[in-house]
């Protein structure tokens, strides 16, 4: 058995948990979590692998079964990155005012929250606004969105540098990203992204910057590209995702093309919020090359040029 798992109560047997109710709250928990692995774009297996958990318990977790001990959510909420306390869901702990903040901004739209945060982080800010943050436009989106073949196009029509963040991340780490998280783990490959945006902040001045698509989901390097860099979100369908990464000739996500899918909209559906954030979203889905270029050259500049220098990071 292992040596992680012996820590978790027999009880966590499907056949046994399946003889009672669910309970609300594992129900509850086993939701975050499914969906704080999906932001990260973690397959089950990955996480179990990482963890040192067998993926049948993660699967009962994941589906309110599993009455997980602290020490197995803890190991969890390492891997994925996050505060304990946002597996668990209780809020029993925070502070007065925390809770006071957390209420005034519940129910707000999308639009009124990134004005709150964009508010906050000049508040708090060490430095103060990046006066170059239009000068360096940040793609972001899943794999097949078109943020490299776009990305060059317009850092050629621009004449600035073009970027691709993996790039950086693999010149730092000295092996591909995935080596990095097979040697080394996730974690390392999230403190090498930082390290890597940090470092193209502070060369380029201007520049068009293609992203990984998980960056978003660690918030301080989301945060700190949001704050640098003016952000695109390219979309793109779940079936126009897949047929161009096996145009670019990666063919695993044939291998179980039913599973791929539905993992793929998983990674979609939780990270949409995150991608929200972003400055501009543009959709390149059915359209030609030309047009999808032609179309995001024109989209930006107006955006750019409607934005004052000092106006709010908002959609």
């Amino acid at each position: 058995m292992n040596q992680t798992d012996s820590i978790l109560p027999l009880d966590e047997r499907p056949e046994d948990a399946t003889r009672t109710e669910r309970d609300p709250f594992l129900t509850a928990m086993g939701e975050r979590v499914r969906l704080l692995r999906a932001r990260r774009g973690m397959t089950r297996k990955a996480l179990a692998t990482e963890t040192g958990l067998s993926e049948r318990h993660l699967a009962n977790l994941e589906s309110g079964l599993g009455n997980a001990s602290v020490l197995v959510l803890r190991q969890i909420a390492s891997t994925l990155n996050c505060p304990l306390a946002e597996v668990i869901g209780d809020e029993t702990t925070a502070s007065a005012e925390w809770l006071l903040i957390r209420e005034l901004l519940h129910g707000r739209d999308q639009a009124a929250l990134q004005r709150a945060r964009v508010a906050l982080a000049e508040m708090f800010a060490q430095a103060p606004r990046d006066p170059h943050r239009k000068d360096r436009i940040a793609l972001i989106g899943l794999r097949g969105a078109g943020k490299s073949t776009l990305g060059r196009m317009l850092a050629q029509e621009r004449k600035v540098p073009f970027v691709e963040l993996t790039r950086v991340i693999e010149q730092l780490a000295g092996c591909p990203p995935s080596e990095i998280h097979s040697l080394y783990g996730a974690s390392a490959y999230r403190r090498y992204e930082h390290r890597a945006l940090e470092a193209v902040i502070q060369e380029h001045e201007k520049a068009v910057i293609a992203s990984p698509g998980g960056l978003v989901s660690e918030s301080g390097t989301f945060n700190m590209l949001l704050a640098h860099c003016f952000t695109v979100w390219l979309q793109a369908t779940p079936e126009e995702h897949m047929r161009r990464v096996v145009a670019q000739g990666d063919l695993r996500p044939m291998s179980g093309n039913k599973e791929a899918m539905d993992d793929l909209k998983r990674i979609l559906a939780g990270r949409s919020e995150l991608y929200g954030r972003a400055d501009m979203t543009y959709d390149t889905s059915e359209k030609t090359l030309a047009d999808a270029y032609l179309q995001l050259r024109d989209r930006l500049a107006a955006r750019l040029a409607a934005e004052a220098p000092d106006d709010a990071h908002v959609n």
